[in-house]
């Protein structure tokens, strides 16, 4: 096999060993970005993302009025006081749906103007009705196209709701809380199954009152929000592929520094120490209202048992399933998952596409409309990987391939970039061939 530039071919690994410092969280990047361009003041951030999802949030607030200088993975935003000026141009937000999503928020209350969102041609295919719809009962005026991007908002004065979202989305309800910001009263956001916060975490971290309860948050209209100093923890999402990697090979033993541990997204921990892995967790401390220590993780002996994911912990793990199931055939007794509609509305179908590369890689797996069962104890062969321009699915059969028997080739490997451009090269330094 020879890969190309959009292309990598993953050689199998003997082991996983080292210690690994990770770009800043995607999810707190874009909340930081955003909130930022919109407060008064000078925020500065480092360990910033360097994914590309979180440079479309900060193009979009300098397209909006703030001012944005960057030097590597240090950003300072020099916010728009609570005032965003129309740009002449749409706003163009990448492959970005949190950016879409949130910045909706953010925009449908501004006072004068308009604002048009447009994307790549993955994100103009995602659903943004579950944005309009709330936005609108709000008294927002928001216009999709065919239920999707391009979306023009037409700022205009917006009235706060008690919604409660149908589909558990940590997107949507930060969209809410945004609008909440600008809205005359008190929005609240119920959710049956409670998502990441890193939303209302951050505008805390700005200055905003917010008030939750076990499944409710809720922020008063009105609010003004003021400029931020702060160091982006370790990116859990990304952590995931390599604390998967190191969980299949007996004898691992990876180290993360500065590593995010939302309680809201450590779900992933608790998902591998009960298929047998090692975890131990070092000094935790809370940095703007987010906990971040130190995670080791090491693979047992007798190798990985299995589980089953359903219900809220679908939800709770939807960015971490492809890399859970892309490892599912090494368990002992397989993994099945359930009530992961979502990932059929991803960057790509993510149940079909870790259906298909599965296959081709040998194993043996049944696709259903929610999720997969994957059983265990299989051997996979090395082969060429369709990534469907999605970088979860990309580095999701990274990790897999380091088990097979031969060479993987990885179609459309670039698309890591989107996320975690630094994937490929930390691959390599803790992959023992």
């Amino acid at each position: 096999m020879h890969a190309t530039a959009t292309e990598r071919l993953i050689h199998p690994a003997r082991n996983i060993q080292g210690s690994l410092r990770l770009p800043g969280d995607k999810s707190i990047s874009h909340r930081y970005a955003l909130l930022g361009g919109l407060a008064e003041g000078a925020t500065r951030l480092t360990n910033f993302s360097t994914g590309a999802d979180c440079a479309s949030s900060l193009a979009c607030v300098k397209a909006l009025g703030a001012q944005i200088t960057r030097d590597g993975n240090s950003v300072e935003i020099t916010g728009a006081a609570g005032h965003f000026t129309a740009p002449k141009q749409p706003l163009d937000c990448g492959n970005s749906g949190s950016t879409m999503r949130m910045l909706s928020g953010l925009l449908a209350g501004q006072a004068t103007g308009a604002f048009t969102l447009t994307g790549d041609a993955s994100l103009s295919r995602r659903p943004m009705e579950r944005i309009r719809k709330p936005l609108a009962q709000m008294d927002a005026n928001i216009d999709l196209t065919d239920g999707h991007a391009p979306i023009v908002i037409h700022g205009a004065p917006l009235t706060a709701i008690d919604y409660t979202t149908p589909i558990p989305s940590a997107q949507v309800k930060t969209a809410l809380l945004f609008a909440g910001l600008e809205a005359q009263g008190t929005t609240t956001v119920r959710e049956s199954v409670r998502t990441r916060d890193h939303g209302e975490l951050a505008l805390r971290a700005f200055g905003a009152n917010i008030t939750r309860t076990k499944n409710s948050v809720s922020i008063a209209g009105g609010q003004s929000l003021h400029a931020i100093e702060a160091a982006v923890p370790g990116d859990l999402s990304s952590a995931a592929f390599f604390l998967c990697a190191a969980a299949l090979f007996p004898g691992s033993n990876l180290i993360f520094d500065d590593l995010g541990l939302n309680p809201t997204r450590a779900t992933l921990l608790d998902v591998l120490t009960a298929l047998g892995a090692h975890i131990g967790v070092l000094n935790l401390e809370t940095k703007n209202d987010e906990l971040v220590g130190t995670v080791q993780v090491n693979a047992p002996p007798q190798g990985l048992t299995g589980t089953a994911i359903s219900g809220a912990l679908s939800a709770q793990l939807i960015d971490e399933l492809p890399v859970l199931a892309a490892i599912g055939p090494f368990t002992q007794n397989g993994i099945r998952i359930r009530d992961a509609q979502e990932l059929r509305v991803k960057e790509s179908d993510r149940i079909a596409l870790v259906a298909a590369n599965l296959r081709a890689m040998g194993a043996e797996v049944e696709e259903f409309d929610d999720g997969l069962d994957i059983p265990g104890g299989q051997t996979l062969h090395g082969a060429t990987i369709d990534a469907g321009g999605d970088h979860r699915i990309a580095m999701a059969f990274s990790i897999a391939a380091l088990r097979a028997t031969g060479d993987t080739l990885i179609r459309g490997a670039e698309s890591a970039a989107i996320s975690f451009p630094e994937f490929f090269d930390l691959l390599d330094r803790v992959a023992e061939r």
